[in-house]
């Protein structure tokens, strides 16, 4: 069976995510969000409905190290973090 769909928008000053944001969906995903990318400051992820590594690295590239608030915590997003090494606001944690 198919992950559900997933999209991102401009809402405000976010980028918010709604979805299976998972590696079917990261090609499309990026676009759209390159489309929106300018001025962020949040990433918005209340909305999504399932996280796999490749959208996690997709995520991680959006906050820019941190740079960049994160709303939401989706299925799977602690875990991801962890096996990654990253911090809540998706920013590499060094050893």
């Amino acid at each position: 069976m198919a992950a559900a769909t997933a999209s991102v928008r401009r809402e405000g000053d976010a980028l918010a995510f709604a979805g299976a944001v998972v590696a079917a969906h990261v090609p499309a995903l990026w676009s759209q969000a390159q489309a929106g990318r300018a001025g962020v400051a949040r990433l918005d992820l209340t909305d999504v409905s399932a996280l796999d590594s490749a959208g996690l690295a997709l995520l991680a590239e959006l906050a820019g190290d941190g740079a960049l608030a994160v709303d939401g915590t989706p299925p799977g997003l602690a875990e991801l973090c962890r096996a990654y090494r990253l911090t809540p606001t998706l920013a590499f944690v060094s050893a």
